[in-house]
């Protein structure tokens, strides 16, 4: 397939039960899932477009920033997509994707922020891990990938301070054996 890739951030947002939001597609009869995402301006930064997108989406302002995916991922629109857009000079879509955690209540969660393009009609919390089974096919490489990238970032927060999460706690654990084994095999160096 020969074309361009829109430029486009995806969000994740994960609130102090260490569950994320996921939101129902407005456009769809059915309950479409998936993360907040949107279009990047030209050049606007990529946690701004994201602050950005998330607010005209979803009403959300109470985020802190805890992480990025260093490179953007792409998936391509499947044929049915494509149709629906053909003046849409776009293949599908290359996302630079940020991870934020919600600090506020969900009372701030309005889907009605920017009426004249109401993006979705409902939201739940849930585990990351259930994100790749929720989302179209066509998706669920991109999201496999974030939430491997994203996973061990999600974890509590007292007051000031990140608890480690079990995963952070196990590379650690595991880092610190690898590290002691070649040093035993090299005579104690």
């Amino acid at each position: 397939m020969t074309g361009a890739y829109r430029k486009n951030v995806g969000i994740v947002v994960f609130n102090q039960n260490q569950k994320v939001l996921m939101c129902a597609r407005a456009d769809s009869k059915d309950f479409n899932w998936q993360f907040p995402q949107g279009g990047i301006d030209q050049n606007e930064d990529i946690v701004d477009a994201a602050k950005r997108e998330l607010q005209e989406e979803t009403g959300i302002t109470s985020v802190e920033l805890v992480a990025r995916i260093p490179k953007p991922l792409r998936y391509d629109f499947p044929d049915y997509v494509l149709a629906k857009f053909k003046k849409n000079k776009y293949i599908g879509q290359e996302q630079h994707w940020v991870l934020f955690y919600f600090n506020g209540d969900d009372s701030e969660i309005d889907f009605s922020t920017n009426p004249n393009e109401i993006e979705f009609k409902a939201y739940e919390w849930t585990d990351i891990s259930e994100a790749p089974k929720r989302i179209v096919e066509f998706k669920k490489n991109v999201y496999t990938k974030v939430v491997k990238a994203f996973k061990p970032y999600i974890r509590a927060k007292k007051g000031k301070f990140w608890q480690l999460s079990h995963d952070m706690i196990r590379n650690y654990i595991m880092q610190r054996l690898r590290t002691n084994v070649r040093e035993g095999s090299r005579g104690g160096r």
